[in-house]
């Protein structure tokens, strides 16, 4: 591992102890999947047959979920209607560890809801529900008195601003005019072209596109981002400004000229929304607990990373934050070697991308010929696979004491270089049924020398809607034969 990697992989620790305000336009992020078979009767458009659905907090919200991922403390502050998606937001909040919330319900406002359609990957169709104008004045002088209450406790704000009426000037002002005197950090995830009224902030993350609508200026290449945001950086009197370029990664430039270039990390890229929230998110907490802006910005591309990787508005945690630092090192192939609430993580972006999730498992103590018959059958039935692996333990108490041969980590390093494994899973009982109740995958995939009735699960998958699917096994080939024969040998 590199120093700098080592280095913020040691402070990773430290983003449990940040206190960070938030406030920005909170909205509810509606994610429903299907499949599309055939084209409607009525009118040439596709029928959705809608397999999953899922709701979580966007907006602002994604940026307090990314905060608690992290470990971070969080004081929300925002504005919302007084409907059904106000309150599911107020629970979700409240679920949420280390937030403390402070929601206005507003007259005559509707709470935003974003409808996202989607079959096999690809967006069909969104629908947006809500209210885009300023909230009134009394509203503006609760949130402005709520957020200077808060100030002094914080060590760092960030302005989640995405231009449905929180974020006015009337409510801005106070708070970065308070925040300076106070000499706490300003992160501001901006909207619109006029960056004079974050004016005091210590930091603006424009992506490439905002960047051009905020300065006229072409973004194209690293001198392109370079340019524009050294005259925003100028124009708007902010010292620094962190461009974010999707796949080119981010650039940190400051109103004194320097320049540090961050590529991307290199990852399999499902959705790109809601990076942005991350990206706010990680720098906050950073600097709320001592990190210089470069070790933030750095540590903010690293987790930017992680969440391309998922579907939806995702969030990082700080596991995957140390596990990505670690791993940026080592390879790919150990990166799939996951515990089980980052695999559901996981499995549940690939669900939400409409990507068919299997599951098989077992000791692979030596793996040989029948073990890789059976993942490559395992991979023909689904888009992702997911194995689930006996721990030392558990392979003891199923084989006996002189079982496993190889060692837990050995036996998952190997399985997570085949290319037809995207996750290893280590599980210490005797079953997988724990892992196979939260993943709930769509096919479960065992060998033919069992039933379906006997497969460990399989009323799990079934009763779900998914498949069980016995695998067609090579003659001759197991471990335990391959440990007798040896031992004859011997």
């Amino acid at each position: 591992m590199s120093t700098q990697n080592a280095r913020l992989a040691a402070r990773v620790a430290d983003l449990a102890n940040a206190t960070v305000l938030c406030i920005g336009d909170i909205m509810l992020d509606h994610f429903i999947a299907g499949a599309v078979d055939r084209i409607s009767p009525e009118a040439p458009i596709p029928v959705l047959r809608v397999t999953g659905e899922t709701v979580m907090l966007g907006g602002a919200g994604n940026v307090v979920r990314n905060l608690s991922g992290l470990g971070a403390k969080t004081c929300f502050i925002s504005a919302l209607g007084d409907d059904a998606p106000g309150r599911d937001i107020t629970s979700q909040l409240t679920a949420l560890r280390g937030v403390d919330s402070s929601l206005h319900v507003e007259d005559g406002r509707t709470t935003g809801v974003k409808i996202r359609y989607s079959a096999v990957g690809q967006q069909l169709l969104r629908v947006d529900r809500e209210t885009v104008h300023p909230v009134g004045e009394a509203c503006a002088r609760t949130l402005v008195d709520r957020c200077l209450a808060a100030l002094p406790n914080c060590g760092a704000v960030v302005l989640s601003d995405y231009g449905k009426g929180v974020l006015t000037e009337a409510v801005i002002r106070p708070i970065l005019e308070k925040a300076a005197a106070l000499g706490i950090p300003v992160v501001v995830d901006p909207k619109g072209r006029d960056y004079t009224i974050y004016h005091g902030a210590a930091v603006v993350t424009p992506n490439r596109r905002e960047l051009a609508d905020a300065t006229g200026m072409p973004t194209t290449t690293d001198n392109d981002i370079v340019a524009a945001a050294r005259f925003l950086a100028g124009h708007c009197s902010i010292p620094h400004i962190l461009a974010t370029r999707s796949e080119d990664g981010m650039t940190l430039v400051d109103a004194n000229g320097s320049v540090l270039h961050l590529p991307a990390q290199t990852r399999e890229v499902y959705d790109v929304s809601g990076a942005g929230d991350t990206v706010v998110a990680t720098v906050a907490a950073a600097l709320a607990c001592g990190l210089s802006l470069p070790e933030a910005a750095a540590l903010a591309n690293v987790a930017a990373g992680i969440v391309v990787g998922k579907s939806g508005t995702a969030a990082v945690t700080a596991a995957e934050l140390v596990d990505a630092l670690h791993h940026r090192d080592i390879g790919h192939a150990e990166a799939r070697i996951l515990d089980l609430p980052r695999t559901a993580d996981l499995v549940r972006g690939w669900k939400q991308a409409g990507l068919r999730v299997g599951f098989t498992n077992g000791c692979f103590d030596l793996l040989h010929p029948g073990h890789l018959s059976l993942l490559r059958q395992a991979r023909t039935r689904c888009d992702r696979l997911v194995v689930g692996m006996n721990s030392d333990d558990s392979v003891k108490r199923l084989k006996g004491d002189d079982r496993p041969i190889q060692a837990e980590s050995a036996r998952a390093a190997v399985l997570a270089t085949l290319e037809l494994v995207d996750a290893v899973v280590i599980f210490d009982e005797d079953t997988p049924l724990k892992i196979i109740e939260t993943l709930l995958p769509d096919v479960l995939v065992k060998g033919a020398d069992y039933t379906i009735e006997t497969v460990v699960g399989s009323k799990v998958v079934l009763g779900a809607g998914g498949e069980v699917f016995l695998a067609t096994l090579e003659p001759g080939q197991s471990t335990t034969r391959t440990v007798n024969r040896l031992r004859e040998k011997a």
